[in-house]
């Protein structure tokens, strides 16, 4: 009983930076794909028909 009163603060602390971590990491995936897919848009923008912006005036 004695171990586990003495292992349960480390396996504690050990689980709540592993969920940080964890979030930390899939916040970061989330932000790398919706960058992707607004460069995405944005070259779609940017290659768009030539007939398009202040040079076919």
């Amino acid at each position: 009983m004695e171990y586990i009163a003495v292992l349960a603060p480390s396996i504690v602390v050990g689980l709540i930076f592993w969920f940080a971590m964890k979030s930390i990491f899939n916040a970061d995936k989330s932000e790398r794909q919706a960058e992707a897919r607004a460069q995405a848009e944005a070259n779609l923008k940017n290659s768009g028909p030539a007939s398009e912006g202040p040079a076919a005036k």
